[in-house]
């Protein structure tokens, strides 16, 4: 899809530079101009295309939605939802608040705040770029299924009274649905991806700019021993590592590109990015006003496992 880009950004490294591409400075420099560049142009198309789709879906259609359906299909409504209507840490809280006083019960809750995070359509479409449709697809398909099952054991474990009793106080009120144009629809879309720029530029260049150092300098055959798809402990490792991190999916998928071409597993590495996006600890101390820590403890035991389990599936598939 893009060898046009890598081309012209291999000119660039060679005959304005003056880098060789064998050399460690030079792949890469190569690397970080080439992914900048992909990845610019893919957030851009897919974010306005996606955004138009998810004009049909705002917060308040979202929990209504979510009203209708009960049980294990709840979980998996949850979790599809979560895909079109991702969100970021700071808007965890007033979700949780408005699924849980319109009477959402708590695993469904978990079930889209597990799975909002993890997929979404920039990470979707990189990912399709780098990996390919099979990596991809197999990324959304398990993203869905941690959602669900996170939820479903949590509501299997009954853990109502960890929600702080506030929360069930709370009388939000539901909002009016706007009725929108088709020209409303474009210009939310433009507006959100001028949005998303703005949230996640820095994100993107720190991640390219580690994931550019990896691909340079980084000890091929140490990352491989130690992290290769042959460590049972690998996938472990990289979820508890993930943790304390604070990224969105957009800044650590080049981080995962270049440990995947040093030779780590591609479950080890996805895993890594999973947990960076699902289990981060600034939504945990933001979690923190509306649940009580035995809740937030089991959700990320329960997540946690599931995202080991998918990093270990992957590295078997692949």
């Amino acid at each position: 899809m893009f060898d046009w880009l890598y081309k012209l950004i291999e000119l660039l490294v060679v005959n304005v530079f003056g880098l060789s591409m064998e050399s460690k400075l030079g792949s890469s420099v190569h690397f970080f101009f080439y992914d900048t560049i992909k990845i610019l142009i893919l957030l851009g198309t897919m974010i306005f295309l996606i955004s138009y789709v998810r004009s049909y879906f705002p917060a308040e259609r979202t929990k209504k939605i979510l009203e209708k359906f009960g049980g294990i299909k709840g979980n998996i409504m949850a979790s599809l939802l979560g895909i079109v209507t991702p969100f970021c840490s700071c808007s965890s809280v007033p979700l949780f608040i408005g699924f849980i006083e319109a009477g959402i019960p708590l695993g469904v809750t978990f079930s889209f705040l597990i799975t909002s995070p993890i997929v979404n359509e920039a990470a979707f479409v990189i990912l399709l770029a780098s990996f390919g449709w099979k990596v991809a697809l197999i990324y959304v398909v398990t993203g869905v299924i941690v959602g669900v099952l996170g939820g479903i054991i949590i509501d299997k474990l009954h853990m109502e009274k960890q929600v702080e009793e506030y929360v069930y106080q709370i009388k939000m009120g539901s909002k009016e649905i706007e009725t929108l144009t088709k020209k409303d629809r474009i210009n939310f879309a433009i507006q959100n991806v001028k949005d998303i720029f703005k949230r996640i530029w820095l994100f993107l260049i720190i991640g390219i700019g580690i994931g550019a150092a990896i691909h340079g300098w980084a000890p091929e055959d140490i990352l491989s021993q130690y992290a290769g798809p042959d460590n049972p402990l690998a996938v472990f490792v990289a979820v508890i590592c993930g943790i304390p991190l604070y990224s969105n999916a957009l800044g650590t998928i080049p981080i995962a590109d270049a440990l995947i071409d040093k030779g780590v597993g591609i479950g080890t590495a996805l895993a890594f990015m999973m947990a960076v996006t699902a289990l981060s600890a600034p939504e945990m101390i933001l979690l923190r006003k509306v649940i009580k820590p035995k809740l937030i403890a089991t959700f990320v035991a329960v997540t946690g496992t599931a995202i080991i389990i998918v990093g270990y599936l992957f590295n078997i598939i692949l």
